[in-house]
C-alpha cells in the first residue's frame, strides 16, 4: 500500500469522528478533539511494545533516584514514556470512570508528552465531551485505528497529521489565515531557500538546520523536510521553532513527535522578548510572520535591548514603527544566521509590501533596509499574485537574506515580477481565490536560479536602491503686514491680554481693525519692521514695547518680492515655507556598510554628487536655492513596482465614443421592449 493510500485511508477513519461531533462543536472546533487524540493514539501505539518494561523499571526506581526521565526514555527507546497502567483500549473497560481514568492516564506521560497535550487544553474537551455523553464514543473510535509504527512509518504519520491539519484549517478562515500558509506557497519559498545550495544538500550524509520563527502549525518546517528527503533520502533536517499561540504550539510539536524529530526543539513564547533558542544559529531560517501586527505588548523589552545593547544585540540597526513588527522578525531571524566562518546562512521570509518602502530616509525602517542592502545580505525580492492566502487579499512578497552570495551575486539584487504565476482556483477558500502550480512553481525557481535579467526579472546594484534625501532652502523674504491674520495671532499673546483691558476688552482683531483707530493702516505692506514700528507708535504712542514686539512678529509674512532677511553672520535666513526635499542617488559602488551616516555624508564623492545634481536639476529652475548639508540623511527603498511598472496608452477617443454609442443604442432598444 503506497505512503497517500494510507494516509487517506487513515485520515478518513479519523475523520469519521467528526460525525460523532456534529451538532455539539461547530466544524471549526472538531480540531480541538481530533488532533489532540490523534496524537494520544500515535503515542499509546508507540508505547505499546516497552510499555511493561517501563512500569517495571518505574516500580523499580521509584523514590530512589530524583531524575527518572533518562532512564524511563532509555527504557521506552523514545523522547517520551507513559508510567500509568492503562493504555486507550482498556480505559474503555470502566466506561463510568473514563473521564477520570483518561486524564490519569494523560497525567502518566513524562514532561514534554504530557506539556503538548496541556497546551491543546483538552481537559476542557474531556469535560465537554463526557457532559455531552460523546467520550465513550469518541475514544472507542480512536481505540480501532492502528497507530502502531509497523502499521503507519514516521513518515506516514507526518502526512497523516499533515492531512488532517489542512482540513481543519480549511473549515476556519481565521484559523488559516493565522496559522497555515498555503503548501504552494511554502513548496515556492522552499525552492528558492535551498536552490544556491543543491550540490552541498545532495551529499549523502548531509546534515542541516533550519529555523522558524513563527512555525504555527508547523507546515514551513515540514514542507523544507518533505523537500530535503525528496533530494537526497541519506540527508537530515533537524528543523527548531517558536510559537505565540499555545494550541499552534501543540499541533507544531506534536507533528515532530509523530515524525520521530526532536520535539523539545519546538519551544512556546514570544520570540522577541523570549528568545526560545537564544545563542543558537542555524544554516537555514524561513517564515510567514503576522502581517501589520503591533509589538506595543513587548515594546519594553525591545527598547531596552535595543538601547542597551546596540548591534551586539538583535536590533541594533533600527526599530520599525510599533503598528508593524515585520522587520523585528527579520532582524530576528538575521541574528540566527550561521557566521559567515561556519558557513553562513540563508533566510526566507513572506512580507506584504510595507517593509519594502515604507519609512522616511533616517526612519527606522529605513535605517534597517540600508542595514541589510549595505552589509550586501539582500539577494532578492520575489512579488508574488494577491488572494494567494486565506485571510488576506493584499499582495505579498518573498525576502531572500543570506550572508554567504554567490559570487555573481555579490554587490547585487534581484527582482522578480511573479505577479501573473497563478491559476484561479475554482472554488475560494476566504480570501484565497489564486494558487500557484507545480509548473509555475518550477519556472519562477528557474527564472530566480539563473539569475538573468529579462521581462520577469530585474538584476540592480545596491547603491540602486539608495538615495541622499537634500534638504534645498530658500532665501526668506519677507514684508509686514497688519490684517486679520495678524490680529488674530495677537489675540493670543500674553502681551495682549494684559492689555486688552485698557481698551475696554476689546479683541485684537477689533482694536486693530473693525472698529480701532489702527483700521486705515490694515492691509498695509511695509518694507521693515522699523516702519511698521513708527506707524504704530504715530498712532498710539503709548503701546507697550512687548506688545509692538508681538504684532511686528506676527506681521511678518513671507513675501517674493519682500526684503531679504539675514542672520548675525549675514547669510540668508531659509524659508521654512518654501523648503524642498530631492532624492539624490547615491554615488556609483559606495555602499559598503557604515554605522556612521554623518561620516560618509562629509566625503567629497558624497557632496560632490549632491553638488552636481542641484546644478542641473535645482538651479536652472531655482537660482537662489541652496543646500543644508547638516540636514542630509541616507535612505533605502525597493520600489519593485516601479520597476516593473509597464505604460499602456488610454484608447483612442473615437473607440470610446463609439463603445459608448454602441451602449445607449442597447439601452434604447431595452427601454422599448418594456415601453411595448
Amino acid at each position: 500500500m503506497s505512503d497517500s493510500t494510507v494516509v487517506k485511508n487513515h485520515a478518513a477513519f479519523i475523520w469519521s469522528v467528526a460525525d460523532l461531533l456534529r451538532g455539539d462543536y461547530k466544524q471549526s472546533e472538531y480540531g480541538k478533539v481530533i488532533l489532540p487524540l490523534t496524537v494520544l493514539r500515535r503515542l499509546d501505539c508507540v508505547l505499546e511494545p516497552t510499555k511493561a518494561a517501563v512500569l517495571a523499571r518505574y516500580g523499580a526506581i521509584k523514590g530512589s533516584i530524583d531524575n527518572i526521565e533518562p532512564v524511563l526514555c532509555s527504557e521506552s527507546g523514545e523522547q517520551f514514556y507513559n508510567i500509568h497502567q492503562l493504555d486507550i483500549p482498556k480505559l474503555l473497560n470502566d466506561p463510568n470512570q473514563l473521564a477520570a481514568n483518561l486524564r490519569a492516564y494523560i497525567a502518566g506521560f513524562s514532561i514534554g508528552a504530557r506539556d503538548v497535550l496541556e497546551k491543546f487544553d483538552f481537559d476542557t474537551q474531556i469535560a465537554k465531551l463526557d457532559k455531552a455523553n460523546l467520550l465513550y464514543l469518541v475514544i472507542g473510535k480512536f481505540a480501532e485505528i492502528d497507530l502502531h509504527p509497523s502499521a503507519v512509518s514516521n513518515l506516514e504519520m507526518g502526512y497523516l497529521y499533515e492531512e488532517l491539519i489542512r482540513r481543519f484549517s480549511e473549515l476556519s478562515n481565521e484559523t488559516a489565515g493565522e496559522h497555515f500558509t498555503p503548501r504552494e506557497v511554502i513548496r515556492l519559498m522552499v525552492n528558492l531557500l535551498f536552490a544556491e545550495d543543491s550540490d552541498v544538500l545532495t551529499t549523502p550524509g548531509t546534515i542541516r538546520t533550519l529555523f522558524d520563527p513563527a512555525c504555527g502549525t508547523g507546515g514551513m518546517l515540514s514542507v523544507a523536510e518533505d523537500y530535503l528527503r525528496q533530494m537526497n533520502p541519506d540527508a537530515r533536517l533537524e528543523v527548531f521553532g517558536q510559537e505565540l499561540n499555545d494550541e499552534t504550539y501543540a499541533i507544531c510539536r506534536s507533528d515532530m513527535m509523530l515524525k520521530g524529530q526532536d520535539a523539545s526543539h519546538i519551544v512556546v513564547g514570544n520570540s522577541f522578548n523570549d528568545d526560545g533558542h537564544k545563542g543558537r544559529t542555524f544554516d537555514y531560517c524561513l517564515a510567514n510572520p503576522p502581517f501589520g501586527v503591533e509589538w506595543k505588548k513587548v515594546e519594553t523589552d525591545i527598547r531596552k535591548e535595543y538601547d542597551q545593547l546596540g548591534f551586539k544585540g538583535r536590533f541594533g540597526a533600527g526599530l520599525p514603527r510599533i503598528n508593524d513588527g515585520s522587520f523585528l522578525f527579520l532582524q530576528h531571524m538575521i541574528s540566527k544566521m550561521k557566521p559567515v566562518e561556519q558557513g553562513g546562512g540563508r533566510i526566507a521570509i513572506v512580507f506584504n509590501g510595507s517593509p519594502l518602502f515604507t519609512g522616511a530616509a533616517g526612519s527606522g525602517e529605513s535605517e534597517i533596509r540600508r542595514w541589510i542592502i549595505e552589509n550586501d545580505w539582500l539577494e532578492a525580492v520575489v512579488a508574488l499574485p494577491d488572494n494567494l492566502f486565506y485571510n488576506t487579499g493584499i499582495s505579498t512578497y518573498f525576502w531572500i537574506v543570506t550572508n554567504r552570495k554567490s559570487e555573481e551575486r555579490r554587490g547585487k539584487v534581484q527582482l522578480i515580477d511573479a505577479r501573473g504565476y497563478f491559476e484561479k482556483m475554482r472554488k475560494a477558500l476566504g480570501e484565497k481565490r489564486k494558487q500557484i502550480s507545480d509548473e509555475q512553481i518550477a519556472e519562477i525557481t528557474r527564472l530566480y536560479a539563473e539569475f538573468t535579467g529579462g521581462e520577469h526579472v530585474k538584476i540592480f546594484p545596491n547603491e540602486k536602491f539608495g538615495y541622499m534625501r537634500i534638504t534645498v532652502e530658500r532665501p526668506l523674504k519677507v514684508k509686514w503686514v497688519l490684517n486679520d491674520v495678524t490680529a488674530g495671532a495677537v489675540s493670543k499673546s500674553k502681551s495682549w491680554k494684559a492689555f486688552s483691558p485698557l481698551v475696554g476688552g476689546l479683541s485684537a482683531e477689533d482694536y486693530f481693525g473693525v472698529v480701532g483707530p489702527f483700521d486705515f493702516l490694515m492691509n498695509r505692506p511695509w518694507d521693515s519692521a522699523e516702519q511698521m514700528r513708527t506707524a504704530l507708535l504715530k498712532v498710539n504712542a503709548d503701546l507697550p514695547s512687548d506688545l509692538i514686539k508681538d504684532v511686528l512678529k506676527a506681521a511678518a509674512q513671507s513675501d517674493p518680492q519682500g526684503v531679504l532677511v539675514s542672520d548675525k553672520k549675514g547669510k540668508p535666513e531659509p524659508d521654512a515655507d518654501l523648503r524642498d526635499n530631492e532624492n539624490v542617488p547615491l554615488p556609483s559602488e559606495s555602499v559598503t556598510w557604515e554605522e556612521d551616516v554623518a561620516k560618509r555624508l562629509e566625503s567629497a564623492e558624497f557632496r560632490s554628487a549632491v553638488e552636481e545634481y542641484v546644478k542641473t536639476e535645482v538651479i536652472p529652475y531655482i537660482p537662489d536655492a541652496w543646500v543644508d548639508f547638516e540636514k542630509t540623511k541616507i535612505g533605502y527603498e525597493v520600489p519593485l513596482t516601479r520597476y516593473f511598472y509597464k505604460y499602456v496608452p488610454p484608447r483612442p477617443l473615437a473607440e470610446i465614443d463609439a463603445e459608448i454609442k454602441q451602449l445607449e443604442g442597447e439601452i434604447q432598444a431595452l427601454l422599448s421592449e418594456v415601453a411595448e
